[in-house]
């Protein structure tokens, strides 16, 4: 049961949240060129998962964190801030190159969403970064559905499963408490909800 529910913390670990959304918004838009999906997805996938990996291996080589959950409030500071330096090279040089204005949305709400957490461990707080990332793309999923009309039940339905599966996992792994848990996903899908006026 451990080793299924630390299985469930890694596939849906928050490195691979951009992606998803990004992945999930191409495969759902009707219409969308080559070059669209060439010139968001590679870079985004480079920024956002294979950069922040080689940036976690300098970390730990440097004794700055100790795993890839970064379990203590001090070690969440520094992937933290590395995800907003990011995020914001995301949305001032990758997205305006072929601009889409759901893909853009879903970015200021993850930049915004992880600025909210920064905040909180200034005040001692721990956030769960893996609620947020399931939020905010829960969130997105279903903004999509209405703004292209179609009908992604199933999907959305497995994702809130997957969200519940991915919160049990962070209990019984001790990795944070039912408030922790709780925070991190109003946040997260918080953060997408108030920009469905942009662009919906």
């Amino acid at each position: 049961m451990r080793a299924f529910l630390r299985i469930v913390s890694y596939v849906f670990h928050p490195l691979f949240i951009p992606i998803g959304g990004t992945i999930a918004y191409f495969a759902l838009a009707p219409y969308s060129s080559l070059e669209q999906q060439s010139g968001n997805i590679l870079p985004i996938f480079i920024l956002t998962v294979v950069i922040p990996i080689i940036f976690f291996f300098i970390l730990k080589n440097l004794k700055l964190i100790t795993s890839i959950f970064a379990p203590s409030i001090q070690e969440r500071k520094y992937p933290i801030y590395i995800s907003i330096g990011l995020y914001l090279m995301i949305l001032y040089k990758v997205i305006p190159q072929n601009y889409i204005n759901e893909v853009y949305y879903f970015f200021v709400g993850l930049l915004t969403a992880t600025m909210a957490v920064l905040v909180l461990l200034f005040l001692k707080f721990k956030t769960s970064i893996h609620l947020l990332g399931m939020g905010s793309l829960l969130l997105f999923l279903i903004g999509l559905s209405i703004h292209f009309e179609i009908n992604i039940t199933l999907a959305i339905g497995a994702f809130s499963l997957f969200s519940g599966l991915v919160a049990t996992s962070r209990l019984y792994l001790k990795a944070h408490n039912v408030p922790e848990l709780v925070i991190g996903f109003i946040i997260g899908a918080c953060s997408q909800l108030f920009l469905f006026k942009f662009w919906l």
